[in-house]
C-alpha cells in the first residue's frame, strides 16, 4: 500500500490524517516500520474502513496548483481531464459517492471549500468605542477630580460617593450600548454567512442534486448554466458554449471561451453563456479566490442614506446642547464668583475675603461637569443605535418572511418605491408549468393520447427536440423507478410531458445520437437550438424550441400528425398564429418546437467565427401550451400596492395576450383602462423617442416580448420622472437593470447568482407577495425612526430649557450629573431599543409612499413634540420653583419628586410616541413584547434608584402620596397627546403627490 494512505502508530492504531509536510510523513513512516518490527507474529493485521480506501492516484499537491498555473501540459501529464477525474475516484458521468463517509475522506485529503475568515470584533472592542465619546471622557476626567476633592475634603468614609457615582453612571451608558451594538453585529453578521451560501448542482451516483457551496469536495462533478458562479477551482469537462466573466479575478471584461482547448476554470468567476460540467480539483483556500477572500476584511461600514441624514440631525442637535452648556457655564460661574451659589445650609460657596484653591477648583470642576452633562443628554446618541436596531430587527424578521437583505439602505428605499417592476413567471404565477395543450399540424392532440394519434417519426423527433435540446435531466435508477426530473420549472414540465406522453427513453435518445453544437437559450433571442448527429446517419439534424411566434416566424412547413411534411402557406401561417394567441389569451405559455435536416458540410465555418445552427426554412412539430397558475395571494398583494400609492408593472418575456390575461387575473389591469396606453411590447417602446419614452413610462402597466435591455429603459425613465423604482430579476442579463433600479429584487429559486450579486434584496421563494412585505418594513424602518426621534427630541427640549431657565434663575440645575445620565441612558438606548422594534401595521400601507426629500421631522411630529415639550418644562419648573411650599418638603424630597416625575413623564411619553398620528396609541402594543418589556424594567429601575440607590443617584425615599403626584402628574401627557392629534395638520405637497398614478 502507498504510504500516503495511512500510518500505524506505536501503540497500533491506525492514522489516516497524513501529516502534510516532507519530514513529518518520514517520521511516521519509521514509526510505522518500527511498530512492524516489534511485532513477532506471522501476520499483521490491520483493520481500515473500507470508505478510507479510496483510490486517489492524484495527490493533494499535483492537482493543487492545477487551475492556478494554467498550464495545459500539467493537465495532459495527468491524462487529461476525463482521465483526472478516475485518479480523483470519480466518474465524468456519474460524479462521485454520496457516502457520507466518502465524503469526509475527500474533505480530509483535499480540504473543505471554505475560508477562514477575519475574526469578528469582540465585546470589549465596542465598549472601548462607546467609551471613546469625547464627552464620556471629560465626564469620567471630572468624576475622578469629584472623587479626588470629595476623599480630601470630606474623608474616604464619605467623599467617594459622588464621583464614583458618575463613573458607575458612565459605565452603565458604555455597557448597555455595547451590548447593543455587539448583538446587531453578531446578526448583521449571521445574514452575511447566510448570503455566502449559495446552492450548487453536481452529479453524485449518476443522481443531479443541489447541495451547499459549502460542502463542494475534490471530484466532485458540477453542472454550470448561465448566470451561475464557479464554486472551486477545477477542469472542464464537457459543455457548449461556454463562456465565463472573469472580470472578478482577472479585471477583464471580456468574455473567456472554456473548451478542451482552454479548460481551467477558477472558484468565483461567472457563467455568462452556455453550459457544461466541470471536475472540481482545488477547495477553499488552496484556490486563488478563497486565499484571497481569507486575507479580506468584509466588514461594512458606509453608513446608509439614513444614518447619514440622522448624522446631520445629530450635529445640528449637538451644536445647540453645547450652546446651552456653555451658557450654563457661564451663567453658573458668574453667579459663583460673585456669591450667589449657595449651598444646602444657604451660605455662599464662594467667599472673597475667605476661599482656598482647592474649594474654588472643586466648585468650577462640579459647573464644568454640569455643563458637561447637559451636551452628554442633549446629544442624541441613541439615533445612530435606533436605526441599527430597526434595520437589524427588520433584516431578521424579513429573513423569516422569505427576503435576505445584501444591501442595507435597500431596507430604507423601500419605504419610498413608487413603482414596482415585476417579472411574471414565478413571481406573479406559482412557476408550477404544466403541458395543458398540443398542437401537431392543424390538428389539437390530446396530451395523453400522442403515441396513438401521432406518427412514430414525428414522436421521434419531437423526443429528440425535448429531451436533447434541454438544460434539465432525467434520472431513472432502474426501468420500475419512478424517473427524477430537474431544471428550470418549464424544462421539468416539457420533460415530465415527454417521459409520460411521449413515452421517451432518455438512455437510448442519448445512447442512439450525438450533440454536436448547441445555442444556448437567452433572454434576447428566445429560443436554444441543438445539432444533433444521429448514429448510422451522415446528415445532421437542426433542433429549435423556444416563443412559439419566434420559431413560427423561421418556419416554412410543418409536420403533419401522419408525418407528411406540408408547406406552410399564408393561411396556414395565419392558423398557427390564431392556435397561439388563442392559447395566450388562456393564459397559457406557447412553445414551439420545429427542426431541419442540414449538411454537415454547410455547418463549417472559414472564417474563424464560432459555428452557428441554421435557423431558416424549418419544419414545425408542434405547438405546447403549458399553464402556470397565478399564486393565490397575489392578487390581494397588487391591492395593498394600490392603496399605498405604488403602482406595480409587469414587465414579461411573453407575448401580449398571455400577459395581458395574467394581468387581469392578477388584478394589475382594471377594467376601465385604456389598453393602448398602459399595454405594448418591448420593441415597440425602445423605438419611441427620448422624450416619448419618459412621458410614456410611467403609464406602463404591461410591457410584454420585453429584453433585458428594455427594462433596464424602463427603470431609467422612470427614474428620470421622480420615481422611486423597485425591480424583481432573475436571469444573469437582468444585472444592469438591477443595479439601476433603486431596489434591485433577485429570485431566490430561479435567480442565477449574477443577479443576486447585482441585487439589494433576494427574494427567497420567488414570491410578489414578499415583494410587497419587504416595502411594508422599509416603511416601517422610516416610521420607526421617526418614532423615536420624536421622543428623543421631547426629551431633549424638557431637558435643556429646565436646567438653562434653573441655572441662570436659582444658580442651580434641579437634577444631578447622574440623574441626567440615568434619564440619557433611558432616553438613548432603552428608548431606542423600545422604539424601533415595531413591526409594520395595516395603516403603513395605506399612506403615500415617502418622497426621497421629505424632512425626518414632519410637521405632524412638531404637533405632537411641542405640545408634550411645553408640558414638562412647565410642570417641572413649576415644581423647581413652588415645590417645596406645594408639597411641603424639604429641597431634596423636591428634587426627589421633580427626577422621578421627569423620567415617569419620559415613560408615560414613550407611548405616546408609539403611534405618530392615530389617537389610540394602544393598538397592537401587546404584539410588542419587547417595548413592554423596556417600559418593566425602566419602572423597576426606576424605584429602585428612588428607593434603594438613594447614596448613588442623589435621590430621597418617597411616600406614596408623592409616588402618587409624580405618576399622576406624568400621565396627563397621555389625555394631552389625544387632545392635541385632533389638531389637523396641513401636510406639504410632496413630488410623489404631484406623480401621475
Amino acid at each position: 500500500m502507498d504510504h500516503d494512505a495511512f500510518f500505524i502508530l506505536t501503540n497500533g492504531a491506525v492514522n489516516i490524517n497524513l501529516p502534510k509536510r516532507r519530514w513529518r510523513i518520514a517520521l511516521t513512516i519509521i514509526v510505522t516500520c518500527r511498530t512492524l518490527s516489534k511485532n513477532h507474529a506471522p501476520y499483521f493485521s490491520i483493520d481500515i474502513p473500507s470508505t478510507y480506501l479510496l483510490p486517489f492516484r492524484a495527490s493533494h499537491d499535483s492537482i493543487n496548483q492545477l487551475v492556478k498555473e494554467k498550464r495545459i501540459e500539467d493537465l495532459q501529464n495527468l491524462g487529461g481531464a476525463q482521465s483526472l477525474a478516475v485518479k480523483l475516484a470519480s466518474n465524468a458521468e456519474n460524479g462521485i459517492s454520496n457516502d457520507p463517509d466518502e465524503i469526509n475522506q475527500r474533505k480530509i485529503t483535499f480540504g473543505t471549500n471554505t475560508y477562514p475568515k477575519k475574526k469578528p470584533k469582540g465585546f470589549f472592542s465596542y465598549v472601548w468605542e462607546a467609551l471613546s465619546d469625547p464627552f464620556l471622557l471629560v465626564l469620567s476626567a471630572c468624576a475622578a477630580v469629584s472623587l479626588g476633592f470629595g476623599i480630601k475634603e470630606h474623608g474616604i468614609k464619605d467623599g467617594w460617593y459622588d464621583g464614583v457615582s458618575i463613573f458607575i453612571a458612565v459605565f452603565l451608558v458604555t455597557v448597555v450600548s455595547a451590548i447593543s451594538n455587539y448583538k446587531q453585529s453578531k446578526r448583521f453578521d449571521k445574514l452575511a454567512r447566510q448570503c455566502d451560501n449559495i446552492s450548487v448542482n453536481v452529479i453524485r451516483d449518476g443522481r443531479r442534486m443541489e447541495i451547499s457551496i459549502f460542502e463542494v469536495v475534490v471530484g466532485d462533478v458540477v453542472i454550470l448554466n448561465i448566470g451561475d458562479q464557479v464554486p472551486a477551482d477545477g477542469v472542464f469537462l464537457e459543455g457548449h458554449s461556454l463562456q465565463m466573466d472573469e472580470s472578478s479575478m482577472t479585471g477583464e471584461t471580456n468574455p473567456i471561451e472554456i473548451s478542451e482547448r482552454t479548460p481551467f476554470l477558477s472558484s468565483g468567476v461567472k457563467v455568462v453563456d452556455g453550459f457544461g460540467q466541470m471536475l472540481i480539483t482545488a477547495v477553499g483556500t488552496d484556490t486563488e479566490w478563497g486565499g484571497m477572500m481569507s486575507t479580506i476584511n468584509r466588514e461594512n461600514t458606509d453608513p446608509t442614506p439614513l444614518q447619514e441624514r440622522l448624522e446631520g440631525l445629530t450635529s445640528n442637535i449637538g451644536k445647540i446642547g453645547v450652546t446651552v452648556a456653555i451658557l450654563v457655564f457661564t451663567v453658573l460661574t458668574a453667579r459663583y464668583f460673585t456669591g450667589n451659589t449657595k449651598d444646602e445650609n444657604g451660605v455662599s460657596e464662594f467667599n472673597k475675603h475667605k476661599f482656598t484653591a482647592d474649594n474654588v477648583i472643586s466648585g468650577l470642576v462640579n459647573i464644568f461637569q454640569q455643563a458637561v452633562t447637559i451636551i452628554v443628554v442633549a446629544i442624541p446618541e441613541g439615533l445612530p443605535l435606533a436605526v441599527t436596531l430597526t434595520l437589524a430587527f427588520s433584516m431578521k424578521r424579513m429573513m423569516k418572511d422569505n427576503a435576505m437583505v445584501r444591501n442595507l439602505s435597500a431596507c430604507e428605499t423601500m419605504g419610498s418605491v413608487t413603482t414596482i417592476c415585476t417579472d411574471k413567471t414565478g413571481t406573479l404565477t406559482l412557476n408550477r408549468m404544466m403541458v395543458t395543450d398540443f398542437w401537431v399540424g392543424k390538428e389539437k392532440v390530446k396530451t395523453p393520447g400522442v403515441i396513438e394519434s401521432v406518427e412514430m417519426s414525428v414522436v421521434s423527433r419531437l423526443c429528440q427536440g425535448v429531451g436533447l435540446n434541454t438544460t434539465g435531466s432525467v434520472y431513472r435508477e432502474n426501468s420500475l423507478s419512478v424517473p427524477e426530473i430537474s431544471g428550470s420549472p418549464t424544462e421539468k414540465a416539457l420533460l415530465s410531458w415527454a417521459v409520460t406522453s411521449l413515452c421517451m427513453d432518455t438512455y437510448s435518445l442519448k445512447s442512439g445520437s450525438k450533440v454536436v453544437l448547441v445555442e444556448s437559450f437567452n433572454s434576447e433571442k428566445k429560443r436554444s437550438g441543438i445539432l444533433v448527429k444521429e448514429n448510422g446517419n451522415r446528415k445532421l439534424v437542426a433542433h429549435w424550441k423556444g416563443a412559439a411566434e419566434m420559431i413560427l416566424s423561421r418556419c416554412t412547413g410543418y409536420y403533419d400528425n401522419d408525418g407528411s411534411i406540408c408547406e406552410m402557406g399564408l393561411e396556414q401561417r395565419n392558423h398557427f398564429e390564431k392556435v397561439v394567441n388563442d392559447m395566450a389569451a388562456s393564459s397559457l405559455r406557447c412553445i414551439g418546437f420545429a427542426c431541419k435536416q442540414v449538411d454537415e458540410i454547410s455547418q463549417t465555418n472559414t472564417e474563424g467565427e464560432a459555428p452557428k445552427i441554421e435557423d431558416e426554412g424549418l419544419i414545425l412539430l408542434g405547438l405546447v401550451g403549458l399553464k402556470d397558475p397565478c399564486r393565490p395571494e397575489v392578487k390581494s398583494a397588487i391591492e395593498k400596492c394600490k392603496r399605498a400609492g405604488v403602482v406595480v408593472t409587469m414587465v414579461t418575456g411573453d407575448n401580449l395576450f398571455t400577459a395581458r390575461a395574467i394581468a387581469k387575473e392578477c388584478g394589475i389591469l382594471n377594467v376601465n383602462e385604456r389598453l393602448d396606453e398602459v399595454v405594448l411590447e418591448g420593441q415597440e417602446f425602445r423605438n419611441y423617442s427620448l422624450q416619448k419614452q419618459i412621458d410614456t413610462a410611467d403609464k406602463i402597466r404591461i410591457m410584454a416580448r420585453s429584453s433585458p435591455f428594455d427594462k433596464l429603459l424602463l427603470v431609467q425613465c422612470l427614474k428620470k420622472k421622480g420615481h422611486v423604482v423597485a425591480l424583481t430579476g432573475d436571469g444573469t442579463n437582468d444585472a444592469p437593470a438591477l443595479k439601476e433600479a433603486d431596489v434591485g429584487l433577485a429570485m431566490g429559486i430561479q435567480g442565477t447568482e449574477v443577479a443576486k450579486e447585482s441585487s439589494d434584496i433576494v427574494i427567497l421563494d420567488d414570491n410578489f407577495s414578499t415583494v410587497v412585505t419587504v416595502m411594508s418594513w422599509g416603511r416601517c424602518v422610516y416610521n420607526n425612526i421617526q418614532k423615536f426621534i420624536q421622543f428623543q427630541l421631547t426629551v431633549n427640549v424638557a431637558a435643556l430649557v429646565i436646567n438653562f431657565v434653573s441655572a441662570v434663575t436659582s444658580g442651580k440645575m434641579p437634577l444631578t450629573t447622574v440623574q441626567l445620565l440615568w434619564v440619557n441612558l433611558i432616553m438613548d438606548t432603552m428608548g431606542a431599543l423600545a422604539l424601533a422594534t415595531d413591526r409594520p401595521t395595516k395603516e403603513l400601507m395605506k399612506k403615500k409612499p415617502v418622497g426621497r426629500s421629505e424632512p425626518l421631522i414632519t410637521r405632524v411630529m412638531w404637533r405632537n413634540l411641542i405640545p408634550q415639550a411645553l408640558f414638562q418644562v412647565t410642570v417641572l419648573l413649576v415644581f423647581q420653583f413652588k415645590g417645596r411650599q406645594l408639597f411641603n418638603v424639604s429641597e431634596s424630597v423636591n428634587n426627589t419628586i421633580i427626577f422621578n416625575t421627569f423620567v415617569f413623564c419620559q415613560v408615560f411619553n414613550e407611548f405616546n410616541s408609539r403611534k405618530l398620528e392615530k389617537k389610540n396609541m394602544f393598538e397592537g402594543i401587546l404584539r410588542n413584547k419587547m417595548f413592554l418589556a423596556i417600559i418593566a424594567i425602566t419602572v423597576i429601575l426606576q424605584v429602585l434608584m428612588v428607593e434603594f440607590l438613594r447614596r448613588f443617584a442623589d435621590t430621597e425615599m418617597l411616600n406614596f402620596k408623592q409616588w402618587g403626584i409624580c405618576i399622576g402628574v406624568a400621565a396627563i401627557s397621555w389625555p394631552l397627546a389625544w387632545l392635541i392629534k385632533f389638531v389637523p395638520v396641513h401636510r406639504k405637497l410632496s413630488h410623489q403627490d404631484v406623480l401621475p398614478a
